[in-house]
């Protein structure tokens, strides 16, 4: 059974960071590239950034490049996303997944 757990996430002032991580298990983690979704209230889910399965190719969406950083550890399971520089309207739910495999998502706020 597929699990992805994401944590991570809470309030933070505009221009601050925050490391999300994302357990997985139930699968064959070093073979799936992973990707971060967000979806902002009232908005719909926005793809924000992808790894591939090595973690030798990353991809951003425009709105996060040069600010966030996707990043794996085959060996935990595990997928980051470090976000740095943070915006008002970088708060959302953050979700990492692979096809149609989501996680529950975690909570960012960035506000004063």
């Amino acid at each position: 059974q597929v699990q992805l757990v994401e944590s991570g996430g809470g309030l933070v002032q505009p221009g601050g960071s925050l490391r999300l991580s994302c357990a997985a298990s139930g699968f064959t983690f070093r073979i799936y590239a992973m990707s971060w979704s967000r979806q902002a209230p009232g908005k719909e889910r926005e793809w924000v950034a992808g790894i591939s399965n090595t973690g030798g190719s990353t991809n951003y969406a425009g709105s996060v490049k040069g600010r966030f950083t996707i990043s794996r550890d085959n060996a935990k399971n595990t997928t980051y996303l470090q976000m740095n520089s943070l915006k008002p309207e970088d708060t959302a739910v953050y979700y990492c997944g692979y096809g149609h495999y989501w996680g529950q998502g975690t909570e960012v706020t960035v506000s004063s």
